[in-house]
């Protein structure tokens, strides 16, 4: 049995539009000519990021391809971890988002594993985490848990 490979992160959004102008305020490109669009508004987008997959997709198309999906729970159970070049670039990128309107859950930081670290809520309240690269020098002790 051959082990899976995670390819693809697929949000349900109560609004993809609202939810894509979040993501593109991060810096991620959506072309027009990807957006699924019907009379009812916006339901699908899909965009390649590296060996992985992103796709956004409207509570009406969750519903038509997941007979069990009941609603959205609000967030809060997954970090959708992104990777910026500097620590200078995860307090900016922090700044922009929440000057932008979204709201900042975790203010950027120095963390014991030696990144710079911070975490912002999408429209639809999932946590999107910010991290520079490992620095060794700014490593401490971890929290006494």
């Amino acid at each position: 049995m051959t082990t899976p490979v995670l390819s693809q992160i697929d949000l349900i959004c109560a609004d993809v539009s609202k939810t894509i102008a979040f993501y593109r305020v991060l810096g991620l490109k959506f072309p027009k000519s990807a957006i699924w669009t019907t009379k009812t508004g916006s339901h699908h987008v899909r965009i390649e990021m590296g060996s992985m997959e992103m796709a956004l997709d409207s509570i009406p198309l969750a519903k038509a391809y997941n007979e069990s999906f009941r609603g959205l729970p609000g967030g809060g159970n997954i970090v959708i971890g992104f990777s910026v070049a500097t620590r200078r670039a995860v307090d900016a990128t922090y700044a922009k988002l929440v000057r932008a309107g979204h709201k900042g859950l975790q203010p950027p930081f120095d963390a014991f594993w030696g990144s710079r670290y911070a975490i912002v809520a999408d429209p639809d309240g999932n946590h999107v985490g910010l991290m520079s690269p490992v620095d060794a020098k700014k490593r401490s002790a971890g929290p006494s848990l």
